[in-house]
């Protein structure tokens, strides 16, 4: 897989994420919380100049091709290594004790802080897709397995 499909890879495993009523679209406002869950440092008046672009009718959604375009300009070209060192400072942030590991708990609130509609029901099967050997805690590895879809 080269870096573009992996960058593909990820960026449709964080649309569907987001995509809760899977109708294909995601609220433009979700888009800069997104970007932050992958630790990218962005220009609020760019993010908004790209998002108007691609809403030019300022409906608050756009599709997964047009998300991949606002989300790629943001997304430097670099090499596996990069990814993987910005998905470690993403996890970082919420493994505050610093013990390698997050709980589901915490899982479900950073999910649920980033998509309000997700129902308990929603966050308990994306969390059984992610525990996969149901510790109750999510490592760096299953989250890896999260955001990149390995």
């Amino acid at each position: 897989m080269d870096d573009d499909q992996q960058k593909t890879a990820i960026l449709r495993k964080l649309f569907q994420m987001f995509d809760t009523s899977k109708c294909g679209f995601i609220e433009t406002l979700k888009i800069s919380t997104m970007l932050n869950t992958m630790g990218h440092i962005f220009d609020d008046n760019e993010l908004n100049a790209l998002i108007n672009h691609h809403d030019p009718e300022n409906t608050g959604k756009v599709n997964f091709d047009s998300f991949c375009s606002i989300a790629s300009h943001f997304l430097e070209e670099e090499d596996d290594e990069s990814t993987t060192q910005e998905l470690k400072e993403a996890f970082r942030l919420y493994d505050r004790e610093g013990n390698g590991y997050i709980t589901t708990g915490t899982l479900k609130e950073i999910l649920g802080a980033l998509d309000d509609k997700l129902t308990g029901s929603d966050l308990d099967n994306i969390i059984t897709e992610i525990d996969t050997d149901g510790s109750g805690t999510v490592d760096f590895d299953e989250f890896m397995e999260m955001m990149t879809g390995d």
